[in-house]
């Protein structure tokens, strides 16, 4: 392994896999991504409904745990994220959502221009190759990351798509689409019954170029800096720690969670908190690792009245193997799909002008997201908040680059998240209540009969919401001066550093957000391009722009 690279990418995650098939694109740019976990060998990886296994697999997960979370009961709740090639991506729901319009607006309006709808749709158009929805103009048909519809309907996700009508919120064939507003059937990131991680997708194409380099089994610890440049970083490899130097610039790929952990490991964070842990102050930046945000999620267990559920098929031998050899031979079913097939995006609050929750639908049930099912028919409506106002933020435990970031996601802190707590679980029971799907219904398992008052409703999410895995905004992007990046990535107050990762969302996408860290890197790779181009004193650099659309 060369000690000198012209870009060092920290994580093969969404958006790192991204940044690796992007620069490298150029032979004569020396690439090197570096992933702290293993490679992606293994086969429950690639099944997508293996992910109920890699969600507890320390070999591939990270399993972080937030502190003791005032406002759900004292208790700590679990966050899985990635650490494998292709992240967060390899261990996912695979669902594929991009967000709302008014979400990217939003963006622009906080400070960020170049980052509004119209500015990020080419992008989300380059980076798919949609199945279904290619040829719309909206959607990509060439692009690296495979989408695919789910071809088979379900009587339970049908039944739930006819409450949801019922109830005012229409159909729909695309959560992409001109309107998110509506209930259907996912769309994912698979192609002929395969997972198809942003490691799939971008870093295996790419990993022939003699000038791309991964590097697996290796965590960073810090930015190295000269002055205030960053030109390299230190890590701990499976023979010591090293340096791995950096002539263009270091990006930090590593998530909402270890971005802002590595900047203030390397000096750049809130002075006080850095001094407090001994980590000598290189720029006093009090917004690293603040404005945390997640989507909360309330899971609704109901025991189905026909055996008609993903429960059914894995408690028999018989079942089992039939769900084998539809995927062995055809490469379909449950295996080829996942957890969750149906979903909702929906208005709750009178006042709300776009969807401001979601649902997800899975044809089975579990004590956990990922746990073992139980033992009758059952399946699981799960909702959250769209737009939380709740704020979190991550802080280091000490100086010791490899000790656990401390997570405080300080869910529910408002009075409206709150309200929005009690009314989607009462949103969530109504349509359990509504035909066709009542007629599915043959008891309510979770919250369950006594949990009825609004008293009640909010004790029961207080002890049983848990993360949908959406962590975000931890590197806030904005022009003021406060923000941890500029509208280009690049972090406030050194030169040579980018953060490309779902930390710079100024607000959580409504939505799922693997797709989005995709498009925020395929952005982030012109604009870095685009400056390496400035920097070269007016010398026409290698690195050039490959896409530009006009929709």
């Amino acid at each position: 392994m060369a000690a000198e690279f012209d870009f060092v990418i920290v994580g093969a995650g969404s958006s790192g896999c991204v940044l690796a098939n992007r620069l490298s694109a150029d032979p004569k740019a020396q690439v090197a991504v570096i992933e702290a976990g293993p490679r992606d060998r293994n086969f429950w990886i690639h099944l997508p409904i293996g992910y109920g296994r890699t969600m507890w697999d320390p070999k591939v997960n990270w399993k972080f745990q937030t502190e003791p979370e005032p406002n759900m009961a004292g208790r700590q709740v679990y966050w899985p994220r990635g650490r494998v090639l292709g992240g967060s991506s390899s261990i996912n729901g695979l669902i594929v959502i991009r967000g709302q319009k008014e979400d990217y607006d939003s963006w622009e309006e906080q400070g960020c221009p170049g980052w509004s709808f119209n500015d990020v749709l080419p992008y989300f158009v380059k980076l798919e190759s949609n199945a279904e929805f290619g040829n719309d103009q909206i959607h990509g048909n060439s692009g690296p990351l495979p989408v695919s519809s789910i071809g088979r309907k379900h009587e339970l996700i049908e039944a739930f798509i006819g409450a949801a009508q019922a109830n005012g919120v229409p159909r729909t064939s695309d959560f992409n689409g001109r309107s998110q507003e509506g209930a259907g059937y996912f769309q994912l990131t698979t192609k002929n019954g395969w997972r198809m991680s942003a490691a799939a997708a971008y870093l295996k194409p790419a990993e022939k170029r003699d000038n791309l380099h991964i590097i697996t089994d290796t965590q960073v610890l810090r930015v190295l800096f000269e002055g205030k440049r960053a030109v390299g970083i230190v890590c701990r490899t499976p023979e010591g720690t090293r340096t791995i130097k950096a002539r263009r610039g270091v990006i930090l790929s590593a998530g909402a969670i270890q971005s802002p952990q590595l900047l203030m490991l390397s000096g750049i964070g809130p002075g006080k908190h850095l001094q407090e842990t001994g980590v000598p102050v290189l720029i006093d930046r009090p917004a690293v690792g603040q404005n945390l945000q997640d989507h909360l999620q309330f899971r609704l267990i109901f025991k189905a009245s026909k055996p008609i559920t993903t429960n059914d098929a894995l408690r028999s031998l018989w079942g089992r193997a039939k769900l084998g050899l539809e995927w062995l031979l055809f490469r379909r079913g449950a295996l080829a799909i996942g957890i969750n097939q149906g979903g909702l995006f929906g208005r709750l609050m009178p006042e709300s002008k776009s969807p401001d929750i979601q649902f997800h639908v899975a044809t089975l049930s579990a004590d956990m997201a990922g746990g073992k099912v139980h033992d009758f028919p059952g399946f699981t409506l799960s909702v959250c908040q769209l737009r939380p106002e709740s704020r979190g933020h991550i802080a280091l435990a000490s100086s010791d680059p490899l000790a656990r970031p401390l997570i405080y996601a300080n869910y529910l802190a408002t009075e409206k998240d709150r309200d929005y707590a009690v009314k989607s679980v009462q949103f969530a029971r109504k349509l359990a209540r509504t035909k066709p799907l009542s007629d599915l219904v043959a008891a309510e398992v979770t919250p369950g009969p006594t949990v009825n008052t609004d008293a009640e409703i909010l004790d029961y999410a207080r002890r049983n919401g848990a993360t949908i895995f959406h962590p975000s905004g931890t590197c806030r992007m904005g022009a003021d001066e406060a923000a941890v990046v500029d509208p280009r990535l690049r972090v406030r107050g050194v030169d040579g550093l980018w953060v490309v990762d779902c930390s710079i969302m100024p607000t959580v996408v409504s939505g799922n957000t693997n797709v989005p860290a995709i498009m925020i890197a395929e952005k982030a790779a012109d604009m870095i391009v685009e400056d390496c181009n400035e920097n070269s004193n007016g010398r026409k650099n290698q690195w050039q722009p490959e896409y530009r659309i006009a929709i």
